[in-house]
């Protein structure tokens, strides 16, 4: 729903309450079909493996009690190559607004990949979908409707660069869209707002947070003012609250052990993003990297990818957070756990634990987590992961 991140991902989606799962089986049997019994496939989870030499998309069945097993074909050939080692990135992969299409990075060669999500949530290469990313080291993609862009990050090469998606899955350039940056701007983020008519990209090593509108021909312009001074070192993940596409919240991921932060920012017409409140909030943890926030707007949840744990926040009308507390992620410590997305109903949350190539899943209730029975669930052998979509 996520436009991006967030799309039919983590963001689009209306969400449904969890007793209504029988009406989604019965509107969508193509999902439903391949089980019947009491734990019924309501969904599928994709993660980007970026795995060396050739890159593969690892897949699953989303079960109606959140447990996910291995899709029949999966991993699935994306096209490119990855890199084998991790990203730093939120937003590596996306689905498209309707759920046809998968979009993810090929970090290792440049590249950027589509393919057609089947009935049954297998993958299918889009002919001629496998394109340049326009820079080097795609690390982050977003999508609204048929424009997406995608944040490149090595330099000598790093920029925001835009595309159009065909109705059949073909990525066109966007002539005149590349923004570059400079060397050593690492960015981690690219997102757009719930409406489309902003962008907001993260430069992790220089501290500082792009703000653009987005013209109708799809080109980026950048706010006055723009690029902003990030409120703590390293901004990392990025997300605009569903419920309002005015307020911007964004992770700082590098001010040191149990310093953590994560900003709310007013975005203006032109793009000009203000404090809000007392922002910086407080997360009390290492390295909050990667951010979800509920479907209705009401909670923020960030992955401390160095302490173990995701952050729980309430976000009030004005776009404040306050601080519910933190739950660990077991397995190994959860050390290493980054990207995260919620399913469509925001009843379930999936957190991908890279540095032991398995998907963990959490049960929501509000801001409360519950980690499942079920979790984690193992990715294929070789998967260095990168990004979550979830359907």
């Amino acid at each position: 729903m996520h436009f991006r991140r967030r799309t039919f991902t983590r963001r689009l989606a209306t969400p449904l309450a969890l007793g209504a799962v029988g009406l989604v089986m019965a509107v969508v049997p193509a999902i439903a079909s391949a089980k019947t019994d009491s734990n019924p496939v309501v969904g599928h989870v994709y993660l980007d493996d970026n795995t060396a030499v050739a890159n593969t998309i690892a897949a699953f069945d989303r079960h109606a009690d959140g447990s996910l097993t291995p899709l029949p074909g999966s991993p699935f050939n994306a096209g490119g190559a990855g890199t084998g080692s991790g990203l730093a990135s939120q937003g590596a992969i996306q689905t498209t607004d309707d759920g046809r299409f998968l979009v993810a990075v090929d970090a290792g060669s440049n590249q950027v990949s589509v393919l057609r999500i089947k009935h049954d949530g297998s993958l299918k290469p889009v002919p001629g979908g496998v394109v340049s990313s326009g820079g080097s080291l795609p690390v982050s993609v977003t999508i609204h409707h048929d424009l997406v862009y995608v944040a490149n990050a090595a330099d000598g090469g790093s920029n925001y660069t835009g595309f159009r998606l065909g109705e059949q899955g073909s990525l066109t350039p966007i002539a005149g869209s590349t923004y570059a940056l400079p060397d050593g701007s690492q960015p981690g983020d690219v997102f757009f707002n719930g409406d489309g008519t902003k962008v907001v990209g993260t430069r992790i090593n220089s501290s500082l947070i792009d703000s653009f509108t987005v013209g109708h021909n799809g080109r980026l312009t950048a706010a006055p003012g723009s690029p902003f001074a990030a409120q703590g070192v390293g901004p990392f993940g990025s997300e605009f609250r569903p419920t309002n596409p005015d307020q911007l919240f964004v992770s700082n991921a590098h001010n040191g052990t149990a310093l953590g932060t994560v900003s709310a920012f007013a975005d203006a017409p032109d793009g000009v993003l203000s404090s809000i409140g007392s922002s910086p909030f407080a997360d009390n943890q290492t390295a909050p990297c990667w951010v979800e926030i509920s479907h209705d707007g009401q909670f923020l949840f960030t992955v401390n990818t160095a302490s173990g744990t995701i952050s729980r926040y309430s976000i009030a009308g004005d776009g404040a957070l306050t601080l519910i507390g933190s739950t660990a992620v077991s397995q190994s410590g959860g050390v290493g756990a980054v990207d995260a997305r919620l399913t469509p109903d925001g009843g379930t949350l999936y957190v991908n634990e890279s540095r032991i190539a398995s998907v963990a899943g959490f049960a929501v209730d509000g801001g409360t987590l519950t980690e499942l029975q079920s979790s984690p669930t193992p990715l294929p052998a070789g998967a260095t992961p990168a990004g979550i979509a979830v359907i």
